[in-house]
């Protein structure tokens, strides 16, 4: 279930057998890396390496997971991230593929998150999961400016309006833009806590620029629970990312339910 396109028969079956291969390969997990990431990871490197090429329709979820000895869930989870991403692409009835294409970036100028859904009468808040370091995964590490498995600072947190969980945000940045400080190791206080974002003062950055990509998938069954929404309900997610002096600095995924309700968004087209 590996076929790409412009493959003869004995090119195409040497390329099956090499993705089976480097798919079967065990996984690592960093300690505090959630095996979803890791099998993203995998797929993902897969993919830009060229082992899976455009257009390239995946195995199920069960033959991945049987793949990478993990359970299907794990599979599934990394699969919604990949789609979230754009490295991979869902045809109802048919299947995963590869995209044809890497992601471009998108047009719409940076909001901080928490100022977007700030509105009059209603109190915005935010409830911190973890504030851990681990290693840059194939998704983050291009977007903070840093090899893959290179140190990174992850953010999680649930924003909440007037106490209801409203959006799901991760923050990125690498080790060595952020330092080591305590302050950035010690922010993972339940109440009155800040995004990422502000504690870097990135707001305040002179030469910051970036986009936003906005798409849409489900809730799923990790995140569901943090949002008090089911699984398959439907949420947009956006993903910023940040230069500084023209270099990756910051990424950031915010997965917003339809409790927000409308939302602004601010655009501009580049020339």
């Amino acid at each position: 279930m590996l076929n790409g396109p412009g493959t003869t028969h004995g090119s195409e079956d040497n390329m099956v057998e090499t993705a089976l291969a480097f798919l079967s390969e065990p996984l690592v997990s960093a300690p505090g890396l959630p095996l979803r990431v890791a099998a993203y990871s995998r797929i993902a490197q897969a993919i830009r390496t060229g082992i899976l090429r455009p257009g390239t329709l995946l195995p199920t979820e069960m033959e991945l997971g049987t793949r990478m000895k993990v359970s299907r869930t794990v599979v599934r989870e990394a699969l919604m991230l990949l789609e979230e991403d754009g490295l991979v692409r869902a045809r109802r009835g048919v299947g995963r593929f590869v995209a044809d294409a890497l992601p471009r970036h998108g047009i719409e100028r940076i909001q901080p998150f928490d100022e977007l859904f700030r509105a009059p009468g209603h109190q915005i808040q935010l409830r911190r999961i973890q504030a851990t370091r681990q290693p840059a995964s194939e998704f983050v590490a291009p977007r903070v400016g840093v090899e893959p498995g290179d140190g990174s600072w992850l953010w999680e947190s649930v924003l909440l309006r007037d106490g209801e969980p409203i959006a799901h945000l991760q923050e990125h940045v690498a080790v060595h833009s952020a330092g080591t400080s305590p302050e950035l190791a010690g922010e993972t206080d339940q109440g009155g806590a800040r995004t990422l974002f502000a504690a870097l003062g990135a707001a305040d950055g002179a030469a910051m620029d970036g986009e936003c990509e906005i798409g849409l998938s489900t809730a799923g069954p990790s995140r569901g629970p943090l949002l008090l929404v089911a699984a398959g309900d439907p949420v947009l997610v956006a993903t910023q990312t940040l230069r500084r002096s023209g270099q990756p600095f910051y990424l950031a995924k915010c997965v917003v339910t339809a409790k927000a309700g409308h939302l602004s968004v601010m655009q501009s087209l580049q020339p």
